[in-house]
């Protein structure tokens, strides 16, 4: 036997393996690293017109403005529900509120099976990296907030549950450690220890991984709590805050927003006095109701937009600098608008422009060559955002997304991705805002609305004060019974209840929504046209399957032994 011979055949054996298993991991490095970086940035309470790009002659954001220029510009993008944690839910796992059921009045948290089909959790599965920073208003799994699945979701985490408020560490103990005081510069601080650029260790960050892997992309996602109407509220021009939210536009003659009334000057309120009950909105948007107050919310809400503008430009120096920028997808939006005194309206939780209209910026370096910007006036929403990045990252979208995947208009193989528009609002609570949903086209918009009984928070106001109750117990706390109801919001309008009142409006006269042409027999065509749509889209977006959630209500909390008994 020539044992010499044999010597080497297993000698060339090995050499062979070896070499492929080289080229196999080698090219599996190589389709990882191909695959794109996400950073997904989501502003808070952000109207379209907040930023230079959108026609802003005050606010300076140089950087957005940039971003807007070199990427593309959606400029008639909307949310689905004008209110932060059904609106953000819906950006996580793609749906209208009316499927995922979870809203601040639904009593209910967003279900662990449900949580697995959210963007996080797919880019997670699929071998991406991700993270969380800043300013988390979604209850998921059992428990809520008090849960621990959203935190562990991810390979880093530095969040607060809730409002951040200005000064976040007077609140969350997890940035306790960082070294500004200012929430813009706090998450700031969380952006470069993941990216891995941090001089120090941020103490209070959860990470699973002692660095970012170099070797994987990354997702990384950025949820202010700014330009927030109470966040700005909280301003103090603290010592330690950066000059900018001391001084800057404070030396500007800063406009009234198109169509302002003051309170005191409101001759016809924008809609029924029964429909609407202004008188009982939350305390926390009185400010809309003097010139003099809103120009100075306006002020802190322009400082607080040049804040996260120097955020961004920072974020893109620390690309650079780790040679990560051409791989790097930046998507920009807010999670809905906030009124102002427009028409003498606060708040939100409506379906007018000015609450649902948003910004929305997708940068992708990647097209190859210098990057060329659009601005397009195509029918977006926050729910195509998971989609749109699951669809660039080479990942199968689920049966459970219902926004669309926007590539297609990217890369200009297609012009739209959806004829009508839906967007609604559930949250009728004390608080005096009525459930309404609306359908609109490029052209024209139709709105609908559903009687308002709900007990007005004046009268529990007035018994809180006179109880001793605290008033965040009366007015907050949700119980089992409001499950029911909030269930019957999301069914009665499927079901055949009847509107109490609806508007009419042409967009493309009239963008800022002045005059209702419900009654103008001219417009009979468009209005039937538009409640057609309405019966399709409102059909599409409740889905044919119950929401997959859980109880969440102080009746849970305190049979779970997290709070103290419900009163």
């Amino acid at each position: 036997m020539n044992f010499q011979l044999i010597k080497k055949s297993r000698i060339l054996l090995i050499g062979i393996i070896i070499a492929y298993t080289y080229i196999i991991n080698s090219h599996a490095l190589a389709q990882r690293q191909s695959r794109p970086n996400f950073i997904f940035i989501l502003t808070d309470d952000q109207s379209y017109g907040y930023m230079g790009c959108e026609g802003n002659k005050i606010v300076k954001t140089p950087n957005l403005d940039k971003l807007a220029k070199e990427g593309t510009h959606f400029t008639n993008a909307h949310v689905t529900s004008a209110i932060c944690t059904p609106s953000r839910i819906s950006i996580l796992l793609s749906q209208f509120e009316r499927k995922h059921g979870v809203n601040f009045n639904s009593g209910t948290s967003v279900a662990p099976e449900a949580w697995t089909q959210s963007y996080p959790v797919l880019m997670r599965n699929a071998g991406y990296y991700t993270g969380y920073i800043g300013k988390n208003h979604a209850p998921i799994g059992a428990g809520g907030y008090e849960s621990d699945l959203m935190k562990k979701s991810f390979d880093f985490f530095y969040a607060g549950h809730g409002h951040l408020t200005f000064y976040p560490k007077d609140r969350h103990e997890i940035f306790k450690n960082a070294k500004a005081d200012t929430q813009v510069e706090i998450i700031g601080e969380g952006v470069d220890e993941f990216l891995g650029s941090n001089e120090w260790r941020l103490e209070g960050a959860l990470g699973f991984l002692e660095h970012r892997p170099k070797d994987k992309p990354f997702c990384l996602s950025v949820c202010l709590n700014l330009p927030h109407g109470s966040s700005t509220g909280t301003m103090q021009m603290r010592d330690s805050d950066p000059e900018i939210y001391k001084s800057l536009y404070r030396d500007l003659q800063i406009p009234m927003p198109q169509n302002y009334i003051a309170k005191a000057d409101i001759k016809q309120p924008k809609l029924p006095a029964g429909l609407l009950k202004t008188e009982n909105r939350q305390g926390s948007y009185n400010w809309v109701d003097t010139p003099e107050t809103v120009r100075e919310r306006l002020i802190r809400q322009y400082q607080a937009m040049t804040g996260i503008d120097r955020l961004i430009g920072n974020l893109q120096n620390k690309l650079k600098t780790l040679n990560i920028d051409k791989n790097t997808i930046i998507i920009f939006t807010s999670d809905h608008g906030l009124f102002s005194g427009q028409f003498g309206l606060g708040g939100k939780a409506l379906c007018y422009e000015v609450v649902t209209r948003v910004p929305m910026i997708i940068y992708n370096p990647m097209k190859g060559g210098k990057p060329k910007g659009k601005k397009l006036d195509e029918l977006v929403q926050s729910i195509d955002i998971a989609p749109t990045m699951l669809s660039m990252a080479g990942i199968e979208i689920p049966e459970a997304f219902q926004g669309k995947d926007l590539s297609p208009i990217l890369n200009g193989t297609s012009e739209s991705v959806r004829g009508f528009l839906f967007t609604e609002n559930l949250w009728s609570t004390q608080f005096g805002n009525p459930r309404c949903e609306a359908v609109q086209d490029k052209e024209w918009k139709y709105i609908r609305y559903y009687k308002n009984d709900n007990f007005p928070a004046q009268k529990k106001i007035e018994v809180a004060r006179e109880m001793g109750i605290p008033l965040g117990k009366m007015l907050y706390a949700v119980h089992d019974p409001d499950i029911a109801l909030y269930r019957h919001f999301a069914e009665s309008s499927l079901q055949g209840e009847v509107p109490v009142y609806e508007e009419l409006f042409n967009l493309a006269e009239d963008p800022w929504e002045r005059t209702n042409l419900i009654a103008d027999k001219r417009y009979a065509h468009q209005l039937e046209k538009l409640r057609n749509a309405w019966k399709k889209e409102i059909a599409v977006a409740r889905g044919t399957q119950p929401p997959k959630v859980l109880r969440y209500t102080s009746e849970s909390k305190y049979e779970s032994g997290k709070t103290g008994k419900p009163k």
